[in-house]
């Protein structure tokens, strides 16, 4: 039998957390809501050890561990998304936290979302499905926490749109976590981040496979592709594409063994086949009609005008948890000096706030590097236990 390292979480399940009915931010309703998730660690007996991970746009609820014997002895190894700071002795440490982590509403990793079946009317939802927003996301993970019985977090710690649920859980449950964790995000997209989504949702809704919404939810649109080839640019720095890719053509052997799908895109440049390769595996995982849910959700999370009146210092006011915020100094997408702007609007207001600003030519994707050479990954896992440790 193959064995995990000593320092994994192990063999996980991914479990299933239904509940009926959720009133939406912007005036639809679902009538039943499902949440896939995965616990990591035990919850001790007063409950007071529990900490929730949050994902970004494309993530899941398999933040740790592996699913199968398979996973551990495959040549890839097929781990969660933050393995690297999940598992005993870790940054996010099992020998003493009890760790949440689920799959977001409208997302299509096993909750409720644009292809799951509508009770109404027993087919897919398609674009029948209400739209929701990062608050309708934490409502529902806070539904998820009841049914434990926990009432406090030690923490919840999530990177770019994961952050924003951080966020989201200060402000719309002050009384509940106890600190929050904000990496790589904002208190809101800029008309820049705003229009890159614009141009993957645009992407999809222009392939004529598309079809309104009401295509196969297996179906690998291309537009979707192109559509993840628009949003992995602007998770890479320009130094690091450089220092990657430069002007270097695309190895002939690489190409031939390419796939009609990829050869489409014309790869004649070796950042060329790259993108076109994440294209590829994304469609291979991810629902487009999903992805225009999750990515519109982003573009309305807007802490200043929902908790402060246009004023994001006034939103803070409403934050009671101890804060870290950790941003990257090559993220181009959630800048540092948007880290900034939240950092002095809770200093302004004389609320608990930690910032570190990591170097790094890995842009916004710095923190889901899975490399342990990375050094970006040793230096946020020892921020978070400086962080948590006086966390109690």
């Amino acid at each position: 039998m193959e064995k995990p390292p000593s320092d994994s979480v192990g063999i996980v399940k991914l479990q299933y957390f239904t509940f009926a009915e959720l009133q939406l931010e912007r005036g639809g309703r679902l009538e039943s809501v499902t949440l896939a998730y995965e616990t990591y660690g035990v919850l001790n007996a007063d409950r007071s050890n529990a900490l929730m991970v949050c994902h970004a746009l494309s993530g899941d609820a398999h933040a740790a561990g592996y699913y199968t014997e398979d996973d551990i002895k495959g040549a890839k190894k097929n781990t969660g998304w933050w393995e690297l700071m999940i598992g005993p002795g870790k940054a996010l440490d099992t020998n003493k936290y009890f760790i949440i982590c689920s799959n977001i509403i409208g997302s299509c990793y096993g909750s409720t979302g644009p292809n799951s079946i509508d009770p109404a009317t027993g087919k897919e939802y398609g674009m029948s499905f209400p739209e929701v927003t990062i608050p309708d996301m934490v409502k529902a993970q806070k539904a998820l926490l009841e049914s434990f019985g926990i009432e406090k977090l030690v923490t919840v710690i999530g990177g770019s749109m994961g952050g924003m649920q951080a966020l989201e859980w200060a402000l719309q449950f002050p009384d509940v976590p106890k600190s929050i964790v904000i990496i790589a995000t904002s208190a809101g997209l800029s008309a820049q981040e705003i229009a890159l989504d614009a141009v993957g949702r645009n992407a999809i809704k222009s392939d004529p496979e598309w079809q309104n919404g009401n295509y196969p939810s297996k179906k690998e649109l291309k537009g979707l592709a192109v559509a993840r080839m628009v949003g992995h640019i602007s998770y890479l720095s320009e130094e690091g594409m450089e220092k990657k890719f430069g002007r270097r053509l695309e190895d002939p052997a690489m190409a031939a063994s390419m796939s009609d799908f990829e050869k489409q895109f014309d790869n004649n440049f070796a950042v060329e086949g790259y993108l076109a390769h994440q294209g590829k595996k994304f469609v291979e995982r991810f629902d487009a009609n999903s992805y225009i849910y999750v990515t519109k959700a982003m573009d309305y999370f807007d802490v200043d005008n929902k908790y402060g009146g246009g004023s994001l210092n006034k939103a803070m006011k409403k934050i009671k948890a101890e804060v870290l915020m950790v941003s990257f100094s090559s993220d181009w997408l959630f800048s540092p000096a948007q880290a900034k702007e939240i950092v002095q609007a809770l200093t302004m207001n004389n609320k608990d706030v930690s910032y570190i600003e990591i170097e790094s030519i890995h842009g916004h994707d710095a923190f889901l590097l899975d490399k342990k050479s990375i050094a970006e990954n040793k230096i946020m896992g020892q921020a978070f236990k400086n962080f948590l440790i006086h966390i109690k």
